[in-house]
This record gives structure tokens, sequence and C-alpha cells, in this order.
């Protein structure tokens, strides 16, 4: 079955699950470090399919939302990835190798990042991580840029790291959609899912998934999506609802989005198609992962600095204290007067990152 799957039989599967009720929000007290080390992390080894309760406002009997963004109806794709292919051998790093290369997404090819460690692999293959980075402006973004020393620090660590463009990125084919408002995005995190686990010295049963900013909403989505990710880092991610992306977020950085990369426009269209979230709950709780939290595929590390000027500092909070009410493991670190990027407490908030990996992965 293709992701184009039938609407007919979709609106069925659909009406039997039922559209989730967005999580109540919470409020947290900004700390240096707020973790959770009680609850015990949930097993990702198969799919629940819990069915989400339906918002009281909801009409249980009214036809479902059959949008591509909606979380069941990107269930119900088929991501096949396909072979990773080396186009070029970069210089080394410190003590893993680097490739320029390539993979398959909807007959797309989307170019990464590939680094692989020195030394025997170990039995069954080497943890993976599946690298989401933020926006960059898709004329502007390079494969080989950015992103520098987060890459290396986990490629030291006996890491097998995927920085993937998305389509129409750099030298990605493709047009970049954006990740708010159009599913494409996500597609080709869920296929170098599925590639990299082809790749013969990844474990496929360790791979995890690293989010920075919009890399953050597609990490969260890609765990409530697929049970493959095994435990997920995001950094300042923009993990809100999409009640808060409508109307909890407005820019105060220093960049603007170019209009089909970040998919400016996305708001005002569903507004007009579906009406506002108070009007039709049911489309605004289906394409939200915030309303799959129940289905979380593995553990999740929050970072965030208390001055990020891009993503309120109340995304991260809101879904730690979320999951924490769902019963799953999640650990939350906010950095004083740190940016977006988390510049200054880099090296303690990477070092954390790593041993999160380590501590789920190996």
């Amino acid at each position: 079955m293709t992701r184009q799957v039938n609407l007919c039989l979709l609106a069925l599967i659909l009406t039997l699950t039922g559209c989730a009720r967005m999580m109540p929000l919470a409020t947290a007290t900004p700390q240096v470090a707020t973790v959770d080390l009680t609850s015990t992390p949930m097993s990702s080894t198969a799919f629940h399919s819990s069915t989400p309760d339906l918002d009281p406002a909801v009409d249980p009997t009214a036809t479902p939302i059959a949008h591509p963004m909606s979380i069941e109806f990107m269930r119900m794709g088929e991501y096949p990835g396909s072979d990773i292919v080396v186009v070029d051998e970069l210089d080394r790093g410190a003590n893993y190798s680097r490739y320029y290369v390539y993979y398959l997404s909807e007959g797309l090819k989307v170019y990464a990042l590939l680094t692989v460690p020195d030394g025997e692999v170990p039995p069954g293959g080497w943890p993976a991580i599946i690298f989401n980075h933020g926006y960059i402006p898709p004329d502007v973004y390079k494969t080989t840029e950015r992103y520098i020393a987060y890459v290396d620090r986990l490629a030291r660590s006996s890491l097998i790291v995927f920085r993937i463009d998305y389509r129409g990125n750099d030298q990605s084919e493709g047009e970049p959609t954006g990740a708010y408002g159009n599913p494409g995005y996500m597609v080709d995190v869920l296929n170098a899912v599925a590639s990299i686990k082809k790749y013969p010295q990844v474990n496929p049963e360790k791979v995890g998934m690293w989010g920075h900013s919009m890399g953050g909403f597609l990490t969260l989505r890609a765990m409530v999506i697929s049970q493959d990710v095994k435990a997920g880092v995001i950094w300042a991610g923009v993990v809100g609802s999409y009640d808060d992306l409508l109307y909890n977020w407005r820019r105060s950085g220093s960049f603007t989005p170019s209009p089909s990369s970040r998919g400016v426009g996305w708001r005002t269209l569903w507004l007009n198609d579906y009406g506002s979230p108070e009007e039709n709950s049911a489309f605004w709780q289906a394409v939200s992962a915030n309303a799959y939290l129940t289905d979380v595929s593995g553990p999740i590390q929050l970072h965030h600095g208390t001055s990020d000027e891009d993503v309120p500092i109340d995304f991260s909070q809101t879904l730690y204290e979320d999951l924490r009410l769902t019963g799953k493991y999640a650990e939350l670190y906010t950095y004083p007067g740190d940016n977006h990027n988390i510049s200054n407490y880099f090296t303690t908030a990477m070092d954390r990152t790593i041993e999160f990996f380590i501590s789920y992965l190996k």
C-alpha cells in the first residue's frame, strides 16, 4: 500500500481509532537541570496501537479528517528508504570516516553527510543517529557546513551519524516544502530511518534521533509515527502543539525564512480550510504529534536556553510535563541566559546528549 492510501479505507480506520485529545498544558519552573529519573523508559519493540481519547467537544460520529499531515495518515504510509550511495569520501574526522552520500525518498535523491566510526564493528552493528537540522534557507544550506561541532561530538562517540538535507535543500532533489504544513520533510526523515537501518554497519535495533529547532518538530513526529526510533534528543525544539504554533509562536530572532521553505502560509490556509482549533478541534488534534504522546517510541531528552528568541522555552517545558503525565520517560535541561543554539553551554549539553544516547542505544 503506498502513501497515497485509499481515503475511504483511511476514513474507516480513523473512524475506529478516533482523534486524539490534545494533552493539557502544564507549567514548569525553569531550572538548570530538571530531570525525571524515577519513571521507567517505555519499551519500543512494538507499535502501540492505543486509541486516543476524544475531546468532549468532538462529535465521535463525525467523519474523521483524512489529511496528509495527520498522524494516522502518515502511519498508513510506506517509507522503504533505499541503499545509501556514497558519492564522495570526505576528509576524515578524529576517529571516524566522513562521506557525502544520498538515499531515495519518494524517488528523490536526498543528500546527506554520513560518518562511520573507526575500529571493529561491534556485534550487531554500531548504533546510529538520524540528525535533523533546524531551519536554514535551503539555498544557503550546505551539506558539509553548519552543525560541524555537533556532528563531530556525536561521531567521536562511536555513533554512526546520518545528517540528512531534506528535499530541496542544497543539492537534494525536489521542492523545499517546509515542515509544519507539508509532509515532505517528514517523509524524508522516515525514509532516512529505513535507509540507515539497511546500512551494513548499523544495528537496526539501535537507531536514535537528534533534532534542533525545526528538526525537533520532525523528531517528535517521527517518534509517534514510527516505532523504529529508540531514543530522541531535542535541542530548542518546535515541539508545541499546533495551538501553540498558531497563537504562541512569533519569532523575535534575526532571520526571516523564505516562504517556500518554511511553508509560510500554512496557518492562513489551514484556518481558512478547516477553521480554528476552537471551531474544529478534530482536525488540529489529528495533525499534532502532541496529541499522541502515549505512543512515543522511546525516552526523550530535551534541552532549551532560557533566552531563546526563536522558539519559546515553554514548548519544551510543556512537552516535558505532558510526557511525564502520560508515564513516558523524559529529561529536561534548561540553560540560564543561553540562546537558540545553546552556544554558552554547548559542551555540557552535548555531554548530556551523548551520555543519553549511549545509555539507551549501547
